[in-house]
């Protein structure tokens, strides 16, 4: 297989992610929602964005909202090397797992793709950290434990980013945020299916608006 060489290197990749402090975490049914959901993603401040394959129109939602150049786009919920091609070559310029699969990390690594594996225990971070990486997704954060849970894995781990998602809100946001080991937030409440389903992008873009702020504020 010939090596894919995304535009963004994976440093690169992490500082937009980081900057942002929030990955919106999408799941879209329609890929025609796309292009203005990431513009209004774009309006609210924040340029990442992480559409899964949980549905079929998820490569298509990823080639149309990486059109857009305000916008990184990287594809979750990736379980096979196979939708690691499909979304590289639909745009996508990171790979965000559920879980840790060697195969999957491996064929990212080959291709030239930066991923973010789900780590829930002590083991998974050693085997991200055995295969090179230094950033997970920890999912489900809540019901893993939160906060706590994070600062008890940061202390033997201490070179390990986080990216914590799953039961995260505006509630509990600033919580996270105030962790030194956390990247950013992995969230879904600005783009929550009712919006998307009903076009409101109005209404992503201020709830996005609103947690940017949040986020900057933690």
């Amino acid at each position: 297989m010939t090596a894919v060489h995304p535009s963004e290197q994976p440093a690169d990749v992490s500082e937009t992610i980081a900057a942002g402090r929030i990955l919106p975490v999408v799941v879209l049914d329609d890929a025609r929602a796309a292009a203005p959901l990431g513009a209004a993603l774009a309006a609210g401040g924040l340029r990442s964005v992480e559409v899964t394959f949980r549905t079929d129109a998820a490569a298509d939602a990823i080639r149309a909202m990486a059109e857009d150049p305000q916008l990184l786009v990287g594809a979750g919920t990736v379980l096979t090397p196979g939708q690691v091609d499909d979304a590289v070559a639909a745009g996508a310029k990171f790979i965000v797992c559920p879980g840790f699969s060697a195969r999957v990390v491996a064929h990212c690594q080959q291709v030239g793709v930066p991923v973010f594996p789900g780590a829930a225990t002590p083991t998974e971070i050693q085997m991200a950290l055995d295969a090179g990486l230094d950033t997970v997704k920890f999912f489900p954060a809540e019901q893993l434990g939160g906060t706590t849970m994070i600062k008890a894995l940061a202390a033997p781990f201490r070179s390990v980013r986080f990216i914590p998602t799953g039961g995260v809100n505006t509630g509990n946001l600033r919580d996270y945020l105030s962790l030194p080991p956390v990247l950013a937030v992995g969230g879904t409440w600005m783009v929550a299916p009712s919006l998307l389903a009903e076009g409101r992008w109005d209404d992503v873009t201020a709830l996005t608006a609103a947690a940017v702020t949040a986020a900057r504020e933690a």
